[in-house]
């Protein structure tokens, strides 16, 4: 999601409105989950994808009437067995999306900027939408971001008794939900932190693996202690660059949570079991090393008699990555992502 808030926020900053659409509803096998977003510009041109195909193109020509009429829209797609034939997809079900104006200077615009910036900040906090029909109309639309149980930007027509029930009630969700509240359809989306993949090491395996996490919705950190190696030429992609004095202070001054996923591709063992020492004691959710199995056994055994424990290292994916037979670094690096887009879909879903 990471790219549909930063696009619609530069969108705003030059004034341009563009038609945001959002699943809302999926029955049945279709090819993407409700929550999932995508934007139509002016131009017709879209950032994001919501299945491909003559669905999206659908979606893309609807756009242009939201666009002209100011009004939004839910549209529903049946995926039948006939209609596969024509979009070329393999995909059954049912599919409903909203397609809503965005215009700079709007309140809408106000509440998504606020969730842009909420996805890098602590707590738990829901992008909320407010859907008020007339039988079989869209008649109303309203959006506001709930933390810590009341609104923190824009407005809803509930009561604030029903604001609590919804956060009380959907305090766990890791998806969209959708639920009829006080005569509404409420739309409940959590905002979920943006992971950070902290790159320890700045070789030719982590060049890769910077422009592939990056390229998958991860922000990219990159630690090394040598500075012709960690430099934005080689990692236009990250977010930060950090050149440590060594190793033994890696995490020196980083802030990690539960958000963060450790890389250990450093050029050596040593290396290797420094930061490993230290980022035992934090709580990534995901730690990895690169290197053999005779090596993790190796590096295993000395923390096992420095007082670590086989709770501990049953935490470490080493070697690192799926099992594909990488042998490039690139092919190391599709392993090491892949492992982590796994690890994030599992923390994601609780």
């Amino acid at each position: 999601m990471n790219l549909i808030a930063e696009t619609a926020v530069r969108l705003m900053d030059d004034h341009q409105a563009f038609v945001l659409a959002t699943i809302v509803n999926r029955q049945g096998s279709a090819p993407r989950t409700a929550g999932t977003r995508m934007i139509v510009m002016s131009d017709g041109r879209a950032v994001g994808t919501i299945g491909g195909g003559l669905l999206e193109a659908r979606v893309i020509e609807t756009a242009g009437d939201v666009r002209n009429s100011h009004r939004p829209q839910v549209v529903p797609f049946d995926m039948t067995q006939s209609e596969l034939a024509t979009m070329d997809m393999v995909c059954g079900g049912r599919l409903e999306v909203l397609l809503e104006l965005i215009d700079p200077g709007t309140p809408a615009a106000t509440v998504l900027k606020g969730w842009r910036e909420a996805q890098s900040e602590s707590g738990r906090c829901f992008f909320l939408t407010e859907l008020r029909f007339a039988g079989d109309r869209l008649e109303g639309l309203g959006h506001a971001l709930l933390k810590n149980r009341r609104i923190v930007c824009g407005g809803l027509s509930l009561s604030p008794a029903a604001v609590e029930k919804l956060a009380r009630d959907h305090r766990a969700a890791t998806r969209l939900h959708a639920v009829t509240c006080g005569g509404s359809l409420m739309l409940i989306d959590p905002v979920l932190p943006w992971e950070t993949v902290f790159l320890f090491g700045a070789g030719h395996v982590a060049q890769p693996t910077a422009r592939l996490a990056a390229f998958v919705g991860f922000r990219v950190r990159v630690v090394d202690d040598r500075s012709e190696f960690a430099s934005s030429e080689r990692f236009p992609e990250a977010d930060e660059i950090r050149v440590v004095e060594d190793f033994d202070s890696a995490l020196k001054g980083l802030v990690i949570d539960r958000s963060a996923f450790f890389v250990i591709v450093t050029r050596g063992h040593l290396h290797d079991k420094t930061v490993l020492m230290q980022a035992l004691r934090t709580e990534a959710a995901y730690i990895g090393m690169i290197g053999s199995r005779r090596k993790r056994d190796h590096i295993f055994n000395a923390l096992l008699k420095q007082g670590f424990t086989e709770t501990d290292l049953q935490r470490v994916h080493s070697p690192i990555g799926l099992n594909i037979g990488a042998e490039t670094p690139e092919e190391i690096a599709l392993s090491i992502v892949s492992e982590l887009v796994h690890a994030r879909a599992q923390r994601r879903q609780g």
